[in-house]
C-alpha cells in the first residue's frame, strides 16, 4: 500500500472511530461501571469484532452476508436484541455500584471482552460499510493479504486509542457527578443511548442485490 493511500485511510479511520456509535456508548458505559483499566477490556472485545469483520470482508464472505436477506436479518436482529439487553442492564444499574473504587463492581475481563465483541460483530451495517469503503484503498494488482493486514492493524490501533478516550471520559465524568441521583441519571441516559442504538440498527436495510 502506497504511503499516500495509507495516510488517506488513516484519516478516514479517525473520522470513522470518532463518530459516536454503539461502540462508543459501550466504552463509556464500561468506564462508568468498572473504571478505566477494567472497563477497557470492553474495547479489546470491540477490536476482536472489528478484526473479524475485516477478515470476513477480505475473504469475500462479506459480500454474501450483505446480499443475503436471511443472514443479514439474523445478525441485525441479534444485534438489536443485545443492545436492548445492554440498555436494560444499564437502566437498572444501581447508583451504589458506581460510588467509589471499593463499591464498583469488578467485572470479569472475559465477560467484558465478549460484550465488546458482540456489540461490534452483531452490526451488519459495518460489514456493508466496509464493503463500500475498503476497496477504495486496495490495489487489486498487488497482493491482497498484506494490504488487508495493514488496513486491519491501522483500524484496530486507531479505534483502541479512540475507545480509550471514550472510556477515560466516562471515568472523569463519574468523578464529578458522584451523588446517587446523578449516577442514576447517567445510568438511565446510557440505557436510553443503548436503546436508541438498537432502534437505529433495526432500521438498517440490506443493500439491493
Amino acid at each position: 500500500m502506497a504511503l499516500e493511500t495509507w495516510l488517506a485511510f488513516l484519516v478516514a479511520c479517525w473520522l470513522i472511530s470518532l463518530s459516536p456509535g454503539a461502540g462508543a456508548i459501550a466504552s463509556m458505559s464500561a468506564g462508568l461501571q468498572f473504571g478505566f483499566w477494567r472497563g477497557y477490556w470492553n474495547a479489546v472485545g470491540l477490536q476482536l469484532g472489528l478484526a473479524l469483520q475485516i477478515a470476513i470482508v477480505a475473504a469475500g464472505v462479506g459480500a454474501i452476508l450483505a446480499t443475503s436477506e436471511l443472514a443479514f436479518s439474523l445478525i441485525k436482529w441479534f444485534g438489536v436484541v443485545y443492545l436492548l439487553y445492554l440498555g436494560y442492564r444499564q437502566w437498572r444499574a444501581l447508583p451504589s455500584e458506581l460510588a467509589t473504587e471499593t463499591t464498583r463492581p469488578i467485572g470479569r475481563p472475559l465477560t467484558l471482552v465478549l460484550r465488546g465483541f458482540l456489540v461490534n460483530f452483531s452490526n451488519p451495517k459495518a460489514i456493508v460499510f466496509m464493503l463500500a469503503v475498503l476497496p477504495q484503498f486496495i490495489d487489486p494488482q498487488a497482493p491482497l493479504l498484506g494490504q488487508y493486514l495493514v488496513i486491519g492493524v491501522t483500524m484496530v490501533c486507531v479505534d483502541l486509542i479512540v475507545m480509550a478516550g471514550y472510556t477515560g471520559l466516562a471515568v472523569r465524568v463519574l468523578r464529578v457527578l458522584s451523588s446517587p441521583r446523578q449516577q442514576r441519571l447517567m445510568n438511565r441516559s446510557f440505557g436510553v443511548l443503548f436503546i436508541g442504538a438498537a432502534a437505529l440498527l433495526a432500521t438498517v436495510r440490506r443493500a439491493p442485490a
